[in-house]
C-alpha cells in the first residue's frame, strides 16, 4: 500500500538586516563620515572620523561587529562628558 504524501508547511527565513558600518561623527555631526578599522592581528578595533579626524580605538574579539566598536565610544563620550 502506498502512503499519502503529507504537506510540509517549511518555515519561511526572514531576511536578516544589514547592520551600519558608516556612521555620524558624535564631535562633528557630519553623517556617513566616521568609519570603523579591524586589526585582527592585535584585536584591536579603531573609529574614526575622516572629517574632524577624531578616532577611539578598543580591543575586541572575533565576535565583534563596526557597530559594537562604535557604541562603545559613544559610550566612553557620554561617560566622560558626565
Amino acid at each position: 500500500m502506498a502512503r499519502r504524501k503529507s504537506r510540509i508547511n517549511r518555515p519561511v527565513k526572514k531576511a536578516v538586516q544589514k547592520l551600519d558600518t558608516i556612521f555620524t561623527c558624535p564631535f562633528c555631526n557630519h553623517a556617513k563620515s566616521v568609519g570603523c578599522f579591524f586589526d585582527k592581528k592585535e584585536m584591536t578595533g579603531t573609529v574614526e572620523c575622516s572629517i574632524c579626524m577624531a578616532k577611539c580605538g578598543t580591543k575586541i574579539t572575533y565576535l565583534s561587529e563596526p557597530i559594537d566598536v562604535y557604541s562603545e565610544w559613544i559610550d566612553e563620550c557620554e561617560r566622560v562628558n558626565s
